[in-house]
């Protein structure tokens, strides 16, 4: 599953070793920002887009948010997930977790949550 797919990578030339030849997790490096999978920007289009770029930005604290960039790799998590499903409803917006899960991209969600509008 998607969920399971690491997002970051980090080479190593060897894995760090305690003296009892075990694995040293706090001798591992962190992932730096060479490691995250980079995409090029593509501003958000239309209103609920916009809405949204907005929303997960205030949220997560970053700067820019693209149709492309992925909730959960900005950061989110399953307590930010509830927050924006909150949040979109006092906007006056019909929102589900589940679809941010299934559609964890900004174009996708908003598409899901555009499609929720008109069957309502």
């Amino acid at each position: 599953p998607d969920y399971m797919v690491p997002a970051l990578f980090v080479h190593l030339e060897a894995m760090p070793l305690s003296p009892n030849g075990k694995l040293d997790r706090k001798a591992l490096p962190a992932p730096g920002q060479d490691a995250l999978l980079t995409r090029p920007y593509e501003a958000p289009q239309g209103e609920t887009e916009a809405l949204l770029a907005r929303l997960w930005s205030e949220l997560l604290g970053v700067e820019q948010v693209g149709r492309h960039d992925n909730f959960f790799e900005l950061g989110g998590h399953s307590l930010l997930a509830v927050s924006l499903t909150a949040r979109l409803r006092q906007e006056g917006i019909e929102a589900d977790v589940r679809a941010l899960f299934e559609q964890p991209t900004l174009a996708g969600y908003a598409a899901i949550t555009e499609n929720m509008e008109i069957t309502l």
